[in-house]
């Protein structure tokens, strides 16, 4: 019987029970906590220091009432990116492939950013509905057209998380089947796309990281505009 490529997307079950919460968990444990002891190991202290220089780049750009948001944005970033990378490991599931968990990231955060901004300065959050010196005949237009760009945030940062990670994950699937196909027929072919996949996959790890940065950097951007 012959599996569907989409078939990996779909969330495992055990005895009937969905393994979602279970891969949704685990990442945590990964992770070493940090001691208060001053001397540690050079994997904590890596991470303390990746953290603390990611946190700043990231707050940088943010009025200081938005800085309450550094540790959320900040967990959710290595949260997203332990996610992306276990999945590229073999026997493992890729929850960041649903578009279900990727819009229940995404539509509380926007929708928090955009409550802080009508409740702070609702005056600046509602102009950025109608930008300065439009015309009076397309005022209704442009005020419709920012609305619906508005409430396509959220569709927006899940559907990307979701297509990226899952086109990587097909097409490294559909090219480790032709060089195991090619592999009896014609091995010179398969050896150059074993190459093409190690390649590929180095690509999916940069794309991994890239994705989890990029969905937290367009919340950050969503907040700054309500600060």
């Amino acid at each position: 019987m012959i599996l569907s490529f989409f078939d990996q997307f779909e969330s495992p079950l055990f005895l009937g029970i969905p393994l979602m919460a279970l891969a949704l968990t685990l990442p945590w444990i990964l992770l070493p906590k940090p001691c208060t002891r001053w001397v540690t190991n050079r994997y904590v202290t890596l991470q303390s220091w990746f953290i603390k220089q990611y946190t700043q780049q990231l707050m940088l750009p943010i009025n200081k009432p938005g800085h309450k948001w550094a540790l959320l944005l900040t967990s959710l970033m290595l949260f997203l990116i332990t996610l992306n990378m276990l999945g590229l490991l073999p026997y493992t599931f890729t929850p960041t492939t649903q578009l279900s968990l990727n819009m229940a990231l995404a539509v509380p955060l926007w929708l928090a950013t955009v409550i802080i901004g009508m409740r702070n300065q609702p005056t600046a959050s509602l102009g950025h509905l109608l930008p300065e010196g439009t015309p009076p005949l397309l005022i209704p237009v442009l005020i419709i057209i920012e609305t619906i760009s508005l409430f396509i945030r959220p569709l927006a940062l899940g559907v990307r998380l979701t297509a990226n990670l899952t086109a990587g994950h097909l097409l490294i699937q559909l090219i480790a089947t032709a060089a195991f196909v090619l592999m009896s027929i014609m091995p010179t072919v398969a050896l150059l796309t074993a190459t093409v996949l190690f390649l590929l996959t180095l690509l999916e790890v940069a794309v991994a990281m890239i994705q989890a940065y990029v969905f937290v950097l367009l919340l950050s951007l969503y907040l700054q505009e309500n600060v």
